[in-house]
């Protein structure tokens, strides 16, 4: 059973970002553009969904680390959206907390959200990369691909689904290139099959130093409760100076910025006595601005462990929880956005993270791929007779059999 981590709920704020965040000490940087109420609205959402979400894995992955990008989550779900129509698409809109915005303005907002993060801070590394891979004998809609185009800057390639090997390798070639060799694989060749049309994928990385880095001649091992009632030997920094900080009936907390303070990393430390899923099940939208609203700066002693996270999950069953259940449901699903003849349907959601924190900063990067399948069988049934086989020679009419027969040598 994997160690779970105290830090798992905290480290959420990194995927939909704190931008409200400021520190009295905080160097001189451009000021980033004021947001538009789409922007916002959009925001919100991402950071509503976000929280939902966590909750949602928090209920189910019990005693184990937990570490979830949901903007990756919630980019590669929003190309997806484009090609969803009817009853699937406002099922994905209501999971995704997307309902008040139309779909031009959830797609300008998503384009203006990817412009405005990757050049938030000049002293942060954030990017943000999406790609659609799709089987190269089927036709998808030109309006469907271009909308991906212009507002997700999505790649988009033809691929021969037949060599599952080489497909999977250049699908994951890409990953490993957009997440610095962090992730290097999220499709198998065994995923891909017949039914197999179409990869929709979201790739992130980020790398930001501590604005007050630890320094490493203060790190030392230290002992470190385990869900079990254990303690075990970790690494563990420490640092010492004028922190943002917050505390309750429920725990302590410490925001600590990278960079030049437009990101950060906020720490929940749950009190003696505070369950941590419970405290994890509070984090709704109305108690995480109050609780980001309470930070000050005071002088704090705090000690982080020092430690590298690789996490990976299978999303349907949590998206089917939270009301998206029609777009996994191959009889139901509506995706005729994405090809007009319809039958296709959201096989699965495949998430994996990456996290390291050390004396300098951080490193994370996350992938979401959404795959498509299809219902109906191949326009072309692929049938190579190079092998022993069994023939009969037959009346149509009457149904007489007038020859049958074995073949396992057709040459002899």
């Amino acid at each position: 059973m994997r160690r779970k981590t105290l830090l798992a709920a905290a480290i959420l704020s990194m995927s939909f970002l704190l931008l409200q965040c400021s520190h009295t000490t905080e160097p001189e940087v451009e000021i980033a553009r004021e947001l538009t109420p789409a922007e916002k609205s959009l925001v919100q959402s991402s950071g509503d969904f976000g929280l939902k979400f966590f909750r949602q894995i928090v209920s189910t992955e019990k005693d184990q680390n937990i570490f979830v990008s949901p903007l990756s989550i919630s980019m590669a779900l929003g190309m997806t959206l484009n090609g969803a129509a009817g009853t699937t698409q406002s099922a994905m809109e209501q999971t995704l907390e997307l309902s008040g915005l139309s779909q031009g303005e959830i797609n300008q907002s998503y384009r203006s959200l990817i412009d405005l993060l990757t050049g938030l801070d000049r002293n942060v590394i954030f990017e943000i990369a999406n790609s659609i891979w799709y089987r190269q004998e089927m036709t998808f809609e030109q309006a469907f691909i271009e909308l991906n185009q212009k507002y997700f800057d999505a790649v988009v390639r033809a691929m021969d689904f037949g060599d599952a090997e080489g497909a999977a390798h250049i699908i994951n070639a890409w990953v490993n290139e957009k997440t610095h060799g962090k992730i290097d694989k999220i499709v198998e060749a065994g995923d891909i099959n017949w039914g197999t049309v179409m990869f929709l994928i979201n790739a992130i990385y980020f790398k930001g130093s501590w604005q007050y880095q630890f320094d490493p001649a203060n790190t030392f091992d230290q002992g470190f409760a385990l869900a079990n009632g254990s303690t075990k030997a970790v690494p563990m920094m420490h640092l010492s100076g004028a922190l943002r900080y917050a505390e309750n009936d429920l725990f302590q907390s410490v925001d600590l910025l990278y960079g030049s303070g437009k990101y950060s990393m906020t720490v929940f430390l749950p009190k003696s006595g505070t369950d941590i899923d419970a405290l994890a099940q509070q984090m709704n939208a109305s108690n995480w601005q109050n609780w980001l609203a309470a930070f000050e700066e005071v002088d704090v002693d705090l000690a982080l462990p020092k430690f590298t996270l690789k996490y990976e999950l299978e999303l349907s069953k949590a998206l089917t929880a939270l009301g998206m259940g029609i777009a996994f449901d191959a009889g139901n699903a509506d995706f005729t956005g994405m090809h007009k003849d319809g039958g296709l349907y959201i096989g699965k959601v495949k998430h994996k993270t990456f996290l390291e924190i050390n004396e300098e900063g951080t490193e994370a990067a996350a992938v979401t791929s959404v795959e498509i399948e299809r219902t109906s069988v191949p326009v072309n049934i692929q049938m190579q007779i190079n092998r022993p086989f069994l023939f009969a020679i037959r009346d149509s009419h009457s149904g007489t059999i007038l020859f049958i027969g074995k073949i396992i040598d057709p040459g002899a």
